[in-house]
C-alpha cells in the first residue's frame, strides 16, 4: 500500500452521521481552496506520526469501541491504494464514510460498485461556473465533478453535498445555480466559513445566521431537505 497519512483522529462523534468513528486525514489535494483549514495536507510529505501499520494497530483497539472510519483529506482519492486500504478497514468490521471534492468520478463508481462505502460526503464548492475562483483554477471544466454528483444521486449509497458559505465568494444567484443543479439530492448542508488562523487565503469571512438561513431557503426552493451546520 501507498496511502499517506497525514493525521488522524482517534474519536468522533460528528462527522459520520449516527456513528462514532475515527478520522483518517490523507495527504495531498488537486484543489487549493482559499478557505481551507488544513493547508499541511495539501503536498505530500514524508509523515513519521502515522503510517498504515500504526493505523490499522490502533483500529484493533477499537473494535466495538467505534462504528466507523472517516477517510477525509486533502482528497482521499489521490491515494494510489485507496480501495485496499478502505477494504481492510471493512475487514476490520468498521462502516466507511468518504470525504471527496468529486473530481474522481471513476474511483468513486468503482468504490460504490464494490460495496466499500457506507455513506460519501461531496463538496460542491460554489455554482458551477463559478467554481474555479475557488479553487485556483480559472476556467474550470466542472464535467467530473457533475458526473460523481450524478452517479451519487442515481444511486443506493447514503450521501450528503454540503458547501462551506463565505463571503468573498458566494452570493443569492450561486445558491439559486446549485439548486437548479442539483435539485435531485437527498440532502444538503451549508456551513458558514469561520477563520480559523491558518487558512491559505486571508480576509476571508463568514456569513451570520440570518443571511445563511436566506441561503437555506434559496436550496430549498429546489431540494428537499437543505439545512444548516456549524452556524
Amino acid at each position: 500500500m501507498s496511502i499517506i497519512i497525514g493525521g488522524v483522529q482517534k474519536s468522533s462523534l460528528l462527522d459520520f452521521p449516527d456513528k462514532i468513528s475515527a478520522i483518517v486525514f490523507t495527504q495531498g489535494c488537486n484543489f487549493r481552496c482559499g478557505y481551507c483549514h488544513n493547508p499541511d495536507l495539501l503536498m505530500r510529505h514524508d509523515n513519521f506520526v502515522w503510517n498504515e501499520n500504526r493505523f490499522f494497530e490502533f483500529l484493533m483497539t477499537r473494535r466495538g469501541k467505534l462504528d466507523g472510519v472517516v477517510v477525509t483529506g486533502g482528497e482521499p482519492c489521490l491515494q494510489n491504494d485507496l480501495k485496499s486500504f478502505i477494504k481492510r478497514i471493512k475487514e476490520f468490521g468498521f462502516e466507511v464514510k468518504l470525504d471527496t471534492n468529486g473530481t474522481f468520478p471513476e474511483m468513486l463508481e468503482e468504490l460504490l460498485s464494490e460495496n466499500l462505502l457506507d455513506y460519501v460526503a461531496m463538496d460542491i464548492k460554489n455554482s458551477l461556473e463559478n467554481y474555479g475562483e475557488i479553487i485556483g483554477k480559472k476556467n474550470y471544466d466542472t464535467s467530473k465533478i457533475e458526473e460523481s454528483a450524478d452517479f451519487l444521486m442515481n444511486g443506493n449509497c447514503p450521501y450528503e453535498f454540503r458547501t462551506t458559505v463565505v463571503k468573498e465568494f458566494h452570493n443569492k444567484k450561486d445558491f439559486d445555480l446549485i439548486g437548479i443543479r442539483f435539485q435531485k439530492a437527498d440532502k444538503y448542508y451549508l456551513q458558514t466559513f469561520h477563520d480559523s488562523g491558518s487558512v491559505i487565503e486571508n480576509g476571508l469571512h463568514g456569513y451570520n445566521k440570518e443571511e445563511m438561513e436566506d441561503f437555506r431557503q434559496i436550496l430549498l426552493k429546489y431540494i428537499k431537505n437543505a439545512e444548516l451546520r456549524e452556524i
